[in-house]
């Protein structure tokens, strides 16, 4: 599944990697290196992020579920036995 980015995220990203390069590597870099690096980054680096993340939501949502009868469970038929 390719991750796909707002038009205005990429924007952002964009500058974000130039001024990157800028501060860190002191070379100045256009759009068109900007975009085909955040291009490689996403199809390259960010498959392994995403799949990170949905697999932490998994097991976030297991650890939740595992004991869910034992803290979502109600007595049934306990009406007369409550009256006795």
């Amino acid at each position: 599944m390719p991750i796909k980015l707002a038009p205005d995220t990429t924007k952002q990203l964009h500058t974000s990697i130039k001024r990157f390069v800028a501060e860190q590597l002191d070379q100045e870099i256009g759009d068109l290196k900007a975009s085909l690096f955040l291009e490689y980054v996403l199809e390259e680096i960010g498959p392994s992020i995403y799949n990170k993340a949905v697999a932490d939501v998994q097991s976030y949502f297991e650890d939740r579920t595992a004991d869910l009868p034992g803290t979502c469970y109600e007595k049934e038929f306990g009406y007369w036995v409550k009256r006795k």
